[in-house]
């Protein structure tokens, strides 16, 4: 090779020519934004989960009441509680008691007027059924019955025993109420045998007390001493028809008993002789029920089952029916 070659410049080879593509690819390539910080009005809302509609909603729970303030301080309630006086204490003490009382009473009284009343039995006329110093309690919502064990007011010149001794104010106070027993004298307890319209006589021929025509058992409550004696029905003849409006009463000690029969012969102003004997329906002041009092003698009073069919009376008279001998006096 020669100089003049070496120095002659070489041809360069031809390159392939290039894809057209990459200046499409150039030319389509998007512009770069730049980027936007996003901020709370770009954000979406929460969306909650709906409830569906066939279930109720459940209710807040509501916050624990504390009793103690964010001061720390107690319940206020207490802290007025503390605050009071011992006087203060002693008299909200006093005004309770005085509400209680005075309901009581009210309570008390209410049912003395209206539903029944204690007595006091005075003497032995209603032995062994009751006895000196038993407690009976008398109601007064039923009808009367024969049989019945009932108080009623005197009558009018029943009653010669001595006065009962009299209760100081305070006594008196609480026997009104009916927390003491009635202790007066103008009220007796006797057994009811005959009611209006019914004829009562002493005696049959077996020597017992009949009303309306039967004969009455009274082993069951007539007083038996202390050898076992009964006493006798009646040691008085009598035949009567009770008036309207009136009963006819004896004690179950007949020896030791000032009731109807002993009055069969009193002549009074204003009325026909012996009809002081009858008790009127408006001074009875109910029935006994049951002895309260001392608890050795408590115990119900029933009506004796003799009385269970006696037949009814006849259509009552105004005036009384009496045929008594002279005896018919206690």
């Amino acid at each position: 090779m020669t100089g003049d070659e070496a120095d002659e410049p070489r041809p360069r080879r031809a390159l392939p020519p290039e894809d057209d593509d990459s200046d499409a690819d150039t030319a389509e390539q998007p512009r770069v934004v730049p980027e936007r910080r996003e901020t709370a009005q770009d954000r979406p809302e929460p969306q909650h989960a709906a409830w569906p509609e066939d279930e109720p909603a459940e209710a807040a729970e509501p916050e624990p009441e504390s009793a103690v303030d964010v001061r720390g301080g107690r319940d206020e309630d207490e802290d007025d509680e503390k605050q009071l006086t011992f006087g203060q204490h002693v008299l909200v003490f006093f005004k309770e008691l005085a509400i209680v009382v005075v309901g009581a009473i009210v309570v008390a009284a209410l049912l003395r007027a209206f539903v029944g009343q204690m007595f006091l039995i005075p003497s032995e006329s209603m032995l062994n059924t009751l006895h000196v110093d038993d407690r009976v309690v008398a109601e007064k919502i039923t009808g009367l019955t024969r049989g019945q064990v009932v108080v009623f007011a005197d009558p009018g010149g029943w009653l010669s025993g001595p006065e009962a001794p009299e209760r100081g104010p305070f006594g008196k106070a609480l026997e009104f109420i009916g927390v003491l027993p009635e202790s007066g004298t103008d009220h007796l307890i006797k057994r009811l045998i005959g009611l209006p319209g019914d004829r009562v006589r002493c005696c049959s021929a077996d020597g017992r007390i009949e009303v309306n025509g039967k004969p009455l058992d009274e082993t069951e409550y007539l007083y038996t001493d202390s050898s076992g004696r009964k006493a006798d029905p009646s040691d008085i003849n009598f035949d009567v028809v009770v008036p309207a409006g009136r009963i006819f009463v004896l004690g179950d000690n007949r020896a030791n008993s000032r009731d109807s029969r002993c009055h069969l012969g009193d002549e009074r102003a204003g009325m026909v002789k012996g009809e002081n004997a009858f008790v009127s329906t408006d001074l009875v002041v109910g029935r006994g029920i049951a002895v309260v009092w001392p608890f050795g003698n408590l115990r119900a009073l029933a009506i004796p089952s003799t009385f269970s069919d006696v037949p009814a009376g006849s259509p009552p008279p105004n005036k009384p029916t009496i045929d008594a001998g002279p005896d018919a006096n206690c």
